[in-house]
């Protein structure tokens, strides 16, 4: 039998990106503003139940749309619903396509990043104490699966896997930039996910994405050049079939199980913990505790 203070823990965090500022369906729903030792996260998070799991949304761009991409506070994002009980993250965003076969309306759910940005903090650990995750496998590999199923139960045009490059922005892209990553074989183009699931990683957080296709970038010869107006027409229709497919995975985690994703600090806290200050370690003790117990004794 669940406590109380279990029925009450949320579960999954969802943050949504351009087009998605709400979750339709939440019940017992109420707004929380959220302090945290990195500022502000973008907006207020609003806490309720989707298909009886507890679910914070946050808003990546604030309400109203008023941050561009490298406005945006990841750090406090992730921290705030790591301080919410958050386990998993699924993170909402709008991609271009880089690849003929991945068309506007579409859904990807990639498994690997490129990362682009030049403007902003990718980490926790900048002020005391030395952290190296790992990262090879950016994506929580049970997260993304349970995304695929749930696409998968609601008619989505999916996409399995595939690479995400993470350009700064927020211009997009001249065409000599988007004929290379085309080289690279990238998947598809977005300004949002990084570093957001590199901190995701450091918050010892399951997370994956669920990009929504609105263009073809502006590589493609027989499409208009990527502009705002053709990516909120596709957009609009995308946002709803995400939603779609949100509801659909939440039975997944009606009994979510232990992920490597929620052990990542293991041994990845170089720091001897006498060599923390208490400063660092005030501010850090949400993420860093759990790891440190485990170096008791070592000095």
């Amino acid at each position: 039998m669940k406590t109380k203070r279990q029925d009450k823990r949320v579960t999954v965090g969802v943050i949504g990106g351009s087009g998605l500022y709400d979750i339709e369906g939440l019940t017992s729903a109420r707004s929380i503003r959220v302090r945290t030792p990195f500022g502000a996260p973008s907006d207020a998070i609003t806490v309720g139940s989707l298909e009886g799991i507890r679910v914070a949304f946050l808003s990546r761009h604030g309400r109203g749309h008023v941050l561009n991409p490298s406005g945006i506070n990841y750090r406090a994002n992730i921290f705030a619903l790591k301080s919410l009980g958050v386990s998993h993250v699924i993170s909402v965003s709008a991609v271009g396509s880089m690849k003929e076969s991945i068309q506007p309306g579409d859904v990807a759910v990639p498994d690997q990043f490129i990362d682009l940005t030049k403007r902003r903090v990718s980490t926790f650990f900048d002020d005391g104490i030395v952290a190296h995750v790992a990262f090879g496998e950016p994506i929580c590999a049970e997260l993304r699966q349970a995304l695929l199923a749930a696409g998968e139960n609601v008619g989505a045009n999916l996409h399995r896997g595939g690479t995400y490059l993470c350009m700064e922005g927020p211009q997009f892209s001249t065409k000599a930039e988007s004929q290379l990553y085309r080289q690279w074989g990238v998947d598809v183009i977005g300004m949002t996910n990084m570093p957001e699931a590199k901190l995701a990683r450091e918050a010892e957080l399951c997370y994956a994405t669920l990009a929504l296709v609105t263009d073809y970038d502006c590589w493609h010869e027989t499409e208009e050049a990527v502009t705002v107006e053709a990516v909120l027409g596709t957009l609009h229709r995308n946002v709803v079939l995400a939603k779609q497919i949100l509801r659909a995975v939440m039975p997944a985690f009606t009994n979510p199980v232990e992920c490597p994703c929620h052990r990542a600090l293991d041994n990845a806290i170089l720091t001897a913990p006498n060599r923390i200050s208490s400063v660092a370690r005030k501010k850090l003790s949400l993420l860093i505790d759990r790891a440190l117990s485990l170096k008791k004794g070592v000095r």
